[in-house]
């Protein structure tokens, strides 16, 4: 619930600005949804909400019992890892698009207006 305070640098508002600003330090956009450390935990986890995958978990688990075994367990993991793969590269991509993106607005000159 923290509203951004925007001070005119005229010197009148000097003290509430110097205290303002501690609360916001940079000015950069961040639109990823990743970083190196978060992307295959996170990934997997909203992978894994989607109803098609966990159906395709609940098989391989299910076929790594003995007494239910259907199909050799590699085969049942194919589909479930190829479907997973293909997301995670178009996930990846993407989140890699918007850091592309984002690197060229936060480095973009600005014109500011003071009278």
């Amino acid at each position: 619930n923290k509203w951004r305070i925007v001070f005119p640098n005229n010197g009148r508002q000097r003290k509430d600005w110097k205290q303002t600003s501690t609360f916001y330090s940079g000015n950069r956009i961040q639109t990823t949804k990743y970083t190196w450390l978060t992307f295959l935990p996170r990934n997997l986890f909203e992978q894994f909400h989607r109803l098609g995958n966990l159906y395709f978990l609940f098989l391989v688990v299910l076929n790594w019992c003995p007494q239910v075994k259907a199909f050799h367990r590699e085969i049942t993991m194919l589909p479930l890892l190829v479907v997973l793969l293909a997301s995670m590269i178009k996930d990846a991509v993407e989140d890699y698009k918007k850091y592309c993106f984002d690197k060229m607005i936060n480095f973009s000159k600005t014109r500011v207006y003071d009278k």
